[in-house]
């Protein structure tokens, strides 16, 4: 079975994309800090590791720069208005990069412009890794259907420290004790194990596979994360 079939992560092998997050979709996206810090995270790995990024930012006139926490400052921003991050520059950018054939995908929202970047990658025939636990929308019922539809049409659903453990493979790489500093700050967030289908009927609760992040509107005060906890 080929390495993309699986689905096999490599350092060699890998770019990184960040969609769209941007100042003016802090106070509308679900969760927007949290997919932020997590997509930081993958993207020190990247800088480590020395994976291409390319980072894309959706009519930053209007909706603002790319969030500084982010960590992106010095890497090139892509101005688009479509909802794939695939324009004709970054299609440029990628044929400049030998031998990638599996995009990391962090950003938002995930049923626009994730979804639309995942399909347009899928057609020309890369295999897209959708990190869920960066990935989000203003509904999670949006964001949980395009997690499934994306998965459906044959895209990976992993999450972020899963990413960065494949990227490494080995205890023994010679960057493992920088990128393992990175690791012991993440902040997991894990979900009860639900199925998709008995929940979601229940609009206020928004379900999702056990490594994605929760909305739970009636059953936590606040609408707070169910988390951290370990499955």
């Amino acid at each position: 079975m080929s390495v993309s079939r699986l689905g096999r992560l490599g350092q060699r092998s890998s770019v990184l994309f960040l969609c769209d997050m941007q100042e003016k979709f802090r106070h509308n996206v679900t969760f927007f800090n949290q997919i932020v810090s997590v997509a930081a995270r993958v993207l020190q790995t990247a800088k480590i590791l020395e994976i291409p990024v390319v980072v894309t930012e959706q009519y930053p006139k209007g909706l603002g720069l790319t969030v500084p926490e982010l960590g992106a400052d010095g890497i090139k921003k892509y101005s688009k208005t479509c909802f794939s991050m695939l324009t004709p520059e970054v299609e440029k950018e990628l044929q400049s990069i030998p031998e990638r054939q599996s995009v990391i995908l962090c950003g938002i929202e995930t049923h626009a412009c994730i979804m639309s970047t995942t399909l347009d990658l899928l057609n020309k025939g890369f295999d897209v890794h959708v990190v869920a636990d960066a990935c989000s929308s203003r509904s999670q019922v949006d964001r949980l259907v395009a997690l499934s539809r994306m998965k459906q049409s044959g895209a990976f659903l992993t999450t972020g420290e899963g990413v960065i453990l494949q990227l490494l493979q080995d205890a023994a790489h010679p960057k493992f004790r920088e990128v393992s500093r990175i690791l012991t700050k993440v902040f997991i967030l894990v979900s009860p194990i639900s199925s998709f289908a008995e929940d979601i009927s229940h609009f206020e609760h928004v379900w999702s596979w056990k490594f994605c992040i929760i909305a739970c509107q009636n059953c936590c005060p606040g609408g707070h994360l169910l988390g951290p906890r370990l499955l």
